[in-house]
């Protein structure tokens, strides 16, 4: 199965550019795989630079999830952190999937000098 990088996540999201949102739809159409990094990068971008809120983010990455043509390295991972985010969104999703990431793995607690991640059942402030 073909993968995918950041910048096709951010042209499926957002379709800002008409002629890459084309390509990305032709490109995925048969399939393609969505690393965990490229989704991470992608909850970023879209904060960072389109300003989108939270809620914005989480319905993005609904989207992405529930999109007939991708399949989302580690999906059940990758859904499990949208609560928390809901509830918390001043943590990023970034920080809840990487807590996330580290629960399934069995690797907790989550040293963090993040104050507001430091709260969160999982992850230890240091």
């Amino acid at each position: 199965m073909r993968a995918v990088d950041t910048n096709v996540l951010i042209r499926l999201v957002t379709r800002d550019d008409a002629r890459q949102a084309a390509s990305a739809d032709v490109f995925i159409e048969k399939g393609a795989w969505v690393s965990i990094l490229a989704l991470a990068e992608a909850t970023w971008v879209l904060a960072a630079v389109y300003e989108r809120s939270a809620a914005e983010i989480v319905v993005a990455v609904e989207m992405l999830l529930d999109h007939k043509d991708l399949t989302l390295q580690d999906s059940d991972v990758v859904a499990a952190p949208l609560e928390l985010f809901r509830s918390r969104p001043a943590l990023g999703f970034s920080d809840c999937l990487m807590l996330q990431l580290a629960r399934k793995a069995g690797h907790l607690p989550l040293g963090t000098f993040d104050r507001a991640l430091g709260k969160v059942e999982g992850a230890q402030k240091l």
